[in-house]
């Protein structure tokens, strides 16, 4: 039994989709989240300041002794995962790959769209990921950056909403599309109301569920799995964390332990 801590991060609120889904996959595992909310939104910086970011989150996690690491943001596993890989330690897992498989695994047309933040989609990260499986896949991409920093600020009136969910479906409901991956973390918070508009007919795929298969898998394989009966879960904010605990109640269904204030310097 390794009982050391799984550390997961990502831009903000939205990696607690996958805390959430880990921890009921891996209940005895201890988790350290931390949610860079100082720099929140990822998905319109540059390359070089999400890498920067995320190297600094990262280390911060592997002084934490932490076993692995889930970089539970779409836009720091399309343009940071490979230096993380290479400077960090311990094994860094990112989002995309798994939720690639999941959606090739469930498409029925092959006509797959991906919904992500304009780094993601500049980055070609799902459609490379995609092609590799099958490269006769149809793949759409749409950015749709207002939807975190929405989704941090608590989201908006539901009516205004459903306009801007609306506007950024179009082109995916066009391009005929059977499955659409939720390609930012933050997405599954409104997975519902996308759905609703996208209708019954279509498929959507969120990475959680994949990323915490990977996660128990590689667990397994290395001999690491913790069976405590129940892990603890101890949080961090880059700012402002009494205003992220009061938001997180939203996406995790609980009110969250303590959450620790740490400033990093990348």
């Amino acid at each position: 039994m390794n009982t050391r801590p799984i550390g997961i991060f990502d831009s903000g609120l939205g990696g607690l989709t996958i805390v959430k889904t880990i921890g009921r996959a891996l209940p005895g595992e201890n988790l350290i989240y931390f949610g860079d909310t100082m720099n929140v939104p990822y998905g319109s910086k540059s390359k070089e300041a999400v890498t920067r970011f995320s190297l600094a989150i990262a280390q911060f996690l592997q002084k934490q002794n932490v076993k692995l690491i889930v970089v539970a943001c779409n836009t720091a596993s399309a343009l940071a995962l490979p230096q993380l890989q290479k400077q960090i330690s311990v094994p860094v897992i990112g989002v995309i790959e798994p939720g690639a498989r999941k959606a090739f695994d469930t498409t029925r047309n092959g006509k797959i769209a991906v919904l992500a933040t304009e780094a993601t989609v500049r980055s070609l990260s799902y459609p490379k990921a995609l092609t590799k499986l099958n490269k006769n896949l149809r793949i759409t991409q749409q950015a749709c950056p207002v939807f975190v920093p929405l989704i941090e600020e608590g989201w908006i009136h539901p009516a205004a909403g459903e306009k801007i969910i609306a506007d950024y479906l179009r082109p995916v409901i066009k391009s005929g599309a059977d499955t659409v991956i939720l390609g930012c973390t933050h997405y599954p918070v409104i997975k519902q109301r996308i759905a609703k508009q996208l209708g019954k007919n279509v498929q959507l795929v969120d990475s959680a569920q994949a990323v915490a298969e990977k996660v128990k898998a590689f667990l397994i394989q290395t001999d690491q799995l913790n069976n405590r009966r129940r892990g603890c879960l101890t949080v961090y904010a880059s700012d402002d964390p009494k205003r992220f605990k009061q938001l997180a109640k939203n996406i995790v269904g609980r009110t969250l332990p303590r959450v620790l204030l740490k400033k990093l310097m990348p």
